[in-house]
């Protein structure tokens, strides 16, 4: 999906915790918020605490409640309590079990060589984006950084970006990528599920700042392999 040079860069700030984080995340900019479902995460929150954590959200900021292979039980448990939510499966589930809760969604995929992201999008032609990430062992991405090549110029779906960002390398890949949204997890955060405020903070206005950048003159839209950064921590 080809995005005009003035695109705003949607910003997602996912495994939230706390009430605290919230109020941070919503402060510095952020268009969404997730909330990790999946009990094997150090970020892990029950259905019942993402409602109460969402009901903290300003208006016109979206929660996201991300499942990996969540069963029946637990998928309904998740639309009961959080019903405006956007679901983020970032498992093994196939198009019918993304469709199952008849809610909106996005699709996660794991990059690695070999993977043919267009092929993948096209199995999920009901998800409202694809969601991509570092392809390691286990879910979620690791907090790595992938190639940024592997990625085609355009797709049947819009893309948001994740894998390994954090303050210091987002504004590369806004530029680079021209992702429709950016997702971080352990990028901004002081421990495993806690929140720096100073580094959500960081975060939105790099975003922005490579929003300007590229409304200013036209950015690169062909992805190049991303800056050896440091390994972050786990980010699902």
């Amino acid at each position: 999906m080809l995005l005009p040079a003035d695109h705003r860069t949607r910003i997602k700030i996912c495994g939230l915790t706390r009430e605290s984080d919230v109020e941070v995340a919503a402060q510095a900019g952020a268009d969404a918020v997730g909330f990790v479902l999946y009990p094997k995460s150090p970020r892990y929150v029950s259905p019942a605490r993402a409602a109460e954590l969402a009901r903290l959200l300003p208006p016109f900021i979206t929660p996201v409640i991300l499942l990996v292979n969540a069963d029946d039980s637990l998928l309904k448990q998740a639309v009961e309590a959080v019903p405006h939510a956007l679901l983020q499966f970032h498992g093994d589930e196939a198009q019918a079990d993304c469709d199952r809760a008849g809610r909106a969604y996005l699709r996660a995929a794991r990059m690695g060589p070999g993977f043919d992201l267009l092929n993948f999008a096209l199995g999920y032609p009901s998800a409202q984006a694809l969601l991509v990430d570092a392809h390691v062992d286990g879910y979620g991405g690791g907090g790595q950084v992938f190639d940024w090549s592997l990625l085609p110029r355009t797709l049947p779906r819009s893309m948001i970006l994740s894998g390994g960002l954090h303050p210091g390398n987002v504004a590369d890949g806004v530029r680079q990528v021209r992702p429709w949204g950016v997702d971080v997890s352990s990028g901004v955060e002081a421990g495993k599920g806690l929140k720096d405020p100073a580094l959500v903070r960081q975060f939105c206005q790099a975003v922005r700042a490579a929003d300007r950048q590229c409304a200013d003159s036209p950015c690169d839209d062909s992805v190049s392999q991303p800056r050896a950064t440091e390994p972050m921590k786990a980010s699902c």
